[in-house]
């Protein structure tokens, strides 16, 4: 595999965050860019395995936002909406033409065959943008297109005497697109309809009254109020108030979190109950909710290597329809039948219903809180046979908390949490916090005159000055026990596979040990074992931890293996290596694993807490700390590419078949275009389904009660 290289640079001063994001989508789409990311301080950091790269970033980093394409299709910048509108209206032109003709065909048949030239330049008319794309694609392209082919039955119709048969098609086609067109678009905004904002209007408060404002008037460092029902509308923390909110359209998490002064909120989540007053950080599309929208909407346009590959076997299957026109015209001379051959082609179906598929996967990940980044990530994820998971943070909280007190004979557990907090108050090791928040839970009073001294690599020996006396307080590991001749040690029995062990002593005599660790995430068990039943072949663990840390949780999850005492290049190097006969999957908390998710084929962000990060660094973010998200994405990978090579199966068979019937006439152009179409329509809604299927996880609510127009709001 060819080296991955970092490059950091430093984007032009003044940049609006919108064309930064839209510049970071850009460089994903690079050939050879595993990863790219822009700061919020300017710099732009970028992993490629191509130096090459570095040559095309500084007319991509100069180019206007305006410049991107969107869309690789005829019309770059189109819109879907306005796509499906004219095609409803030329459907509607085209039907009440043929109806208008065929009136005119049954009560005057005189007049009907003077107006043949009338009749050729009105299907001339309503088809000319067919005929214009048509032509384009053979000059331009030089390679038919499903226009070229549509083009051609409209003159075939024409030159044979029969323009209004040609009528027949163009109804059923511009329908049918309309159809597909209306269903692709609904997968495409189905996710921003889910998280976009409809309030307009917020409660601001302005010298202590509040006052309804347009949210467009509320800045960074302003104070907001929200009621009961109402949406949330900027990210901030709380200043007073207290409140059950609902996060499940930015996390998938249905349970509601209470939320109290201090603690973040972020737009698009709704006050269930209570109420509450925040200090606005984000406001617009700087919030956590636009970065989300805007991140989708991109991974909108990214498209799969699938999608490539259904372009290229369309475009294949053009000319076939050509040469089974010639076959039949030379072989019958029958117009009807060769206009059968013409009616039907492979086209429409295989590249809507691909598109639609990729696209409604993105939407519906998104609505359980897992952000995938591209429609290539979607095809990759589908391959994964190996999945690597970071320790710290992924596997685990991330926050060491005390799982248990043992204590001496004639120790009181209370008094031993009360010297090992006072001895530990002012200490610098980060498992300190953890007794000090144990002792805080049970409401123990932690004395403030302990004078302590560190001793590097053994803890800390402290002396306090209590009722009874001056006390001496050592609190460390078993070797720095021994090394004091602390007395009792053999008496106490510390349970086989704990983490970490703090031996607490009190003048000379052993009191007992605090047993600390760094839970297990919530379900990850269960995770493991979905994504053995999904297939994956080998889960691995590494982990910058020690090996017997890291052999403990190996045991306790059934993990394939795991590898300890590793820097962040250790992680990238070992996953390189691993890649050689698999597809990794690399799981890590966004931060410190960024090598590692760079070089995995996929790299994935868990948990709610590092969003901002692992939104720049990875392929997939987890926006929550739920495990159980991880299998079901790749559940859903799995089953879009299913129903694409289904699409795939139905449009060729289908269309093949009424090759066949129409070659060997059996079925009438208007039967052959039906047929065509009707299988197209089909496809589409087959790949719609993802948006409502059942999954596993708990479906979010989407949005609460809008801010009533005419309300007061209280004072504060």
């Amino acid at each position: 595999m060819p080296k991955l290289y970092h490059s950091v640079l430093q984007l032009p001063d003044g940049i609006e965050k919108n064309r930064r994001y839209l510049i970071e989508a850009r460089t994903r789409a690079l050939p050879g860019v595993e990863s790219a990311f822009a700061g919020d301080n300017g710099s732009f950091s970028i992993y490629f395995r191509d130096p090459e790269v570095l040559k095309l970033l500084p007319a991509l980093l100069g180019r206007e936002s305006r410049s991107v394409s969107r869309r690789p299709s005829r019309e770059p910048e189109s819109d879907p909406e306005a796509e499906a509108r004219i095609c409803k209206i030329n459907a509607l032109i085209s039907l009440g033409g043929f109806a208008l003709l065929e009136a005119v065909k049954r009560s005057f048949p005189v007049l009907f065959g003077k107006i043949s030239l009338i009749r050729s330049a009105f299907v001339i008319l309503i088809s000319k943008e067919i005929i214009r794309n048509g032509a384009s694609g053979l000059i331009r392209e030089h390679s038919p297109n499903a226009d070229t082919l549509t083009a051609t039955a409209v003159i075939a119709s024409i030159l044979a005497g029969k323009p209004e048969s040609s009528l027949s098609l163009l109804v059923l086609s511009n329908f049918a697109e309309m159809l597909s067109l209306s269903a692709a678009e609904k997968a495409r905004k189905h996710i921003s309809h889910l998280l976009g904002l409809k309030e307009k209007f917020i409660w601001k408060i302005v010298n202590g009254t509040v006052a309804k404002v347009r949210i467009d008037d509320v800045k960074a460092g302003d104070q907001v109020a929200v009621y009961l029902g109402e949406k949330i509308s900027v990210d901030g923390v709380v200043i007073s108030g207290s409140a059950s909110v609902d996060q499940s359209s930015l996390t998938g998490e249905f349970v509601p979190v209470y939320k109290v002064p201090g603690d973040t909120v972020f737009a698009g989540t709704v006050v269930q109950s209570g109420q509450l007053v925040i200090e606005a950080h984000r406001v617009g599309d700087d919030t956590n909710l636009s970065r989300i929208v805007h991140m989708v909407e991109n991974a909108q346009n990214r498209r799969a290597p699938v999608q490539n590959f259904a372009d290229r076997l369309a475009s294949m299957l053009v000319p076939i329809s050509f040469i089974a026109a010639g076959l039949v015209y030379v072989t019958t001379k029958d117009v009807q039948r060769v206009l059968n051959m013409f009616f039907i082609d492979y086209s429409c179906g295989l590249r809507l219903s691909t598109a639609t598929a990729i696209s409604a996967a993105i939407s519906r990940s998104a609505q359980i809180g897992v952000l995938v980044k591209g429609g290539n990530f979607i095809e990759h994820l589908s391959d994964v046979d190996t999945v690597i998971l970071d320790k710290t943070g992924t596997i685990t909280a991330g926050h060491p908390v005390v799982t248990g007190i043992i204590t001496a004979p004639d120790a009181d557990e209370e008094e031993l949490v009360m010297l090992s907090a006072a001895a530990e108050r002012n200490s610098s090791h980060p498992l300190s916090e953890s007794i000090l928040s144990y002792a805080e839970k049970r409401n123990i009073t932690i004395p403030k005159n302990a004078r302590t001294e560190a001793v590097v690599g053994r803890g800390i020996r402290a002396s306090l000055s209590l009722p009874g006396g001056e006390t001496s307080v050592l609190v460390g590991s078993r070797t720095f026990m021994d090394e004091n001749r602390i007395s009792g040690l053999s008496g106490l029995t510390i349970p086989e596979g704990a983490w970490n062990v703090f031996y607490v002593a009190k003048n000379g005599r052993i009191m007992g040990a605090v047993l600390i660790a760094d839970p297990i995430r919530k379900d990850l068990k269960r995770a493991i074992n979905r994504l053995r039943r999904e297939g994956i072949d080998e889960i691995l663990m590494l982990t910058g931890d020690s090996k017997q840390n890291a052999e403990a949780v190996t045991r306790q999850l059934d993990l394939d293996g795991y590898q300890s005492n590793m820097l962040p290049q250790d992680k990238a190097n070992f996953i390189a290596g691993k890649q050689r006969g698999s597809r990794v999957l690399m799981v890590g908390d966004g931060i410190n694993d960024a090598p590692a998710l760079a070089y995995a084929d996929i790299g994935v962000a868990m948990g709610g807490k590092s969003t901002d990060i692992a939104l720049e660094s990875a392929d997939i973010t987890i926006t929550s700390d739920e495990p159980l998200k991880l299998p079901e994405v790749l559940k859903l990978s799995r089953r879009t590419m299913y129903l694409v090579r289904q699409n795939f199966a139905i449009t060729i068979a289908v269309n093949s078949a009424a090759l066949l019937l129409g070659a060997l006439g059996k079925i009438n152009p208007l039967l052959a275009a039906t047929i065509h179409n009707a299988s197209t329509v089909a496809v589409v809604l087959n790949s719609s389904r993802l948006l409502f299927e059942k999954m596993n996880i708990q479906k979010p609510r989407s949005s609460g009660e809008p801010l009533e127009t005419d309300r007061q709001g209280p004072r504060f």
